[in-house]
């Protein structure tokens, strides 16, 4: 039997220039970390954001253990965080044996919940820092969130591996923050294979960054260390794809929003659809296109895995809470509602996470949809 094409989540798009800056750096011999694409997409990013400054990293994981560290946090600190997200959000906290303390989703945006914020200073008055998820790309309700910290004092690192090019009142999510994050793992919007950046408007935490991610060696001739530090550097030849991929970031949010707009489309007349929600005050990348089922729906999200699995077409839960996760059972969690289901349980529990990969064709999201909607028609 013929196998069947294969139609993923999202996986990376190439274009040609990415190979041009990499062979660049072959021809130059800066195949070490460090060199020339390492500088140039730092400062391209830096340009395309208005983020400031920016430090190229081996990774969004190594971008939010070092904004922790630089914000402060030491062991037994608290640090709040988004709950539904993935965990490479929340284990550089567990690096620096700081205590995660979970915040509940709210239903708008479905990320980090203002009133569960607040419920979570209430508890806990002298956070270190809160760590911000703008999830599957769509921006947060940064204003409440960014209000309620300043009056506590307390900084915001912002997560936005997933929300590169999305933009809330028309400025680049990952700038509002004390320090912002963004990732270029091989699934994201775009991608240097693996990598990650860390942004700030404070020139000095960005250079702090880029000692600390090059084992902190101290400036004298001979190999010296007054603190500990990590191999975290974006390696040149990374950096080569990175900015090749950066050139078509546009062209790959409009192909990601294309895909959010028939899938919308697609379900509009299924009630028991509904369409991952979007900030009115943002504009988001739409990385991933999701669905929620309405509750008590007959069609479960994994009946709608299966189906599309056994085509050989890949799918994925909504991510779930970190204050689900075995790994983080005792932390605590705050709830939005005041009892019962928490929203981001509620999520996990009704959502799926559909093909959006920008190199499906109109054939493969017409396949999607149509088998998703005989589902509901049987």
């Amino acid at each position: 039997m013929e196998e069947k094409k294969r139609i993923y989540l999202s996986s990376p798009t190439m274009h040609g220039d990415e190979q041009r800056f990499v062979n660049e750096a072959f021809e130059t011999n800066w195949v070490a970390p460090l060199g020339p694409n390492v500088n140039n997409f730092e400062s391209e990013i830096e340009d395309y954001t208005k983020c400031g400054y920016a430090a190229a990293l081996s990774s969004g994981t190594a971008a939010i253990h070092l904004g922790l560290k630089l914000l402060g946090v030491k062991q037994g600190d608290i640090v709040f965080a988004s709950s539904l997200t993935f965990s490479a959000s929340c284990n550089p906290i567990v690096y620096e044996k700081a205590i995660p303390v979970f915040i509940d989703s709210e239903p708008d945006t479905w990320n980090m919940s203002p009133q569960a914020l607040e419920k979570a200073f209430e508890k806990y008055p002298n956070p270190k820092a809160v760590v911000l998820v703008h999830l599957y790309g769509t921006p947060a309700k940064i204003d409440e969130i960014m209000d309620i910290c300043s009056r506590h004092n307390v900084p915001v690192l912002e997560d936005a591996a997933e929300a590169l090019s999305s933009t809330y009142k028309g400025k680049h999510t990952g700038t509002f923050g004390r320090i912002g994050i963004y990732s270029f793992n091989g699934n994201k919007i775009i991608t240097t294979s693996g990598g990650g950046m860390l942004v700030s408007e404070e020139e000095s935490l960005v250079k702090e960054a880029r000692v600390l991610a090059t084992q902190a060696r101290d400036a004298a001739r001979h190999y010296q260390h007054s603190k500990i530090g990590y191999n975290y550097r974006m390696s040149n030849i990374d950096a080569g794809v990175g900015r090749g991929q950066l050139i078509h970031l546009e062209e790959h949010k409009a192909a990601k929003k294309k895909i959010y707009r028939e899938y919308e489309q697609a379900f509009s007349e299924i009630d028991d659809i509904s369409m991952n929600p979007m900030n009115p005050k943002g504009d988001a990348n739409n990385w991933l296109s999701c669905i929620l089922l309405r509750e008590g729906c007959r069609v479960t999200p994994y009946e709608i895995m299966d189906a599309l699995e056994a085509e050989n077409i890949e799918t994925r839960p909504i991510w779930k809470p970190m204050h689900l996760q075995p790994v983080f059972a005792g932390c605590d969690f705050v709830n939005h509602n005041d009892s019962g289901i928490s929203v981001s349980e509620d999520i996990f529990n009704r959502g799926v996470c559909l093909p959006s990969d920008i190199k499906n064709t109109d054939e493969d999201m017409a396949k999607i949809t149509g088998m998703i909607k005989a589902l509901f028609n049987k």
